[in-house]
């Protein structure tokens, strides 16, 4: 029997794109592989209609010939340095229309395929690996992009599909989710957070130009951080996956050496919003943040084991508090 606390549980992170698994939620993944569960990433989109945004490879002629295969890749090179396995959903990228969604993506990219036809194959991937926590977008995408907004869409629909016995059985076995999580790991509330940090310790905010569009979009949609996973230690993992993916992350520019260290530095977690609990313990409180430190709180193994409530991992308070005894 493995020593590993978490051997036997089993975390599905559903994405929109190649690279969206590793800028979002990427150092919990990483975390849990390496405490013993099996990580699954689900990838909705072969991120086909991606541009090239890494200048180092504008004269690549494997990324301006097939972008789409290198981003293939990428993705499995990401995925190993999580320590995570990977399965391509199978729909085509819907691309960043500047106008209507609807009149402007073409028939046939995820977007526009209907909700119920797009959620068959993460309904046979959920019967499969049999996930106790899925983690997904909020119904506004994390951010106004369509795929990620149909991301949401589809995993719900998926999750209650897989669940419900006379649905689609040729796609296998029922199976019931105990936990569905919105990734809110770029929350606006965070970069705020961050941002108003680094202006009172006298340094240069990352984010400057962007802050007031971050608070129109907390305005529009405030983010519920019920929880929170402390991840010092693994935001190398993350950064290697992130770089993996060299066509769309320029290692010089600025959003990613400044974000990613002014986030070390001020904000070592990544967090997520508690969506749905079917577990038997007591629930979270709607709105207060910081509650869990877990993904797994509560939920059971296969065996009838019971993850305690309050969960295995220590909260980043906990962590603080070591880091400030052994200093």
């Amino acid at each position: 029997m493995s020593a590993l606390p978490y051997d036997g549980l089993r975390l599905l992170a559903v994405h929109a794109h190649p690279d969206d698994e590793s800028s979002k939620g990427a150092a919990t993944s990483a975390k849990y592989a390496d405490l013993g569960a099996r990580v699954l990433i689900a990838t909705m989109t072969g991120g086909e209609a991606g541009d090239i945004l890494n200048p180092a490879l504008l004269q690549s002629p494997k990324a301006s010939r097939d972008i789409a295969g290198l981003r293939r890749e990428e993705m499995a090179a990401a995925a190993s340095a999580l320590g995570a396995e990977h399965v391509w959903v199978g729909h085509v990228d819907s691309g960043l229309p500047e106008g209507d969604f609807d009149e402007e993506i073409p028939a046939g990219c995820f977007y526009r395929v209907p909700t119920e036809i797009a959620m068959l194959p993460l309904v046979h991937i959920i019967r499969q690996f049999r996930p106790q926590v899925v983690t997904t977008y909020d119904e506004l995408g994390g951010y106004p992009h369509p795929d990620h907004i149909k991301n949401h869409a589809v995993t719900m629909a998926a999750v209650a599909a897989a669940a419900d016995p006379d649905a689609h059985p040729e796609l296998g076995a029922p199976w019931s989710v105990q936990k569905v999580y919105y990734n809110q790991d770029l929350s606006t509330k965070k970069w705020i957070t961050i941002h108003e940090k680094m202006l009172e310790a006298g340094l240069e905010s990352p984010f400057a130009e962007h802050i007031d569009d971050f608070r129109k979009r907390a305005a529009e949609r405030p983010n519920w951080l019920s929880t929170r996973i402390d991840c010092r230690g693994y935001f190398d993992a993350r950064d290697r996956a992130l770089l993996s993916h060299a066509t769309q992350i320029d290692p010089e520019g600025g959003f990613f050496s400044a974000s990613r260290q002014a986030a070390r530095t001020y904000w070592p977690t990544e967090e997520f919003e508690l969506a749905v609990d079917d577990t038997d313990r007591e629930p979270l409180r709607p709105g207060e943040d910081f509650q869990e430190s877990d993904l797994f709180a509560g939920v059971r193994f296969d065996d009838g084991r019971q993850v305690p409530a309050e969960g295995m991992l220590p909260s980043a308070s906990d962590a603080d508090d070591r880091e400030e005894e052994s200093a």
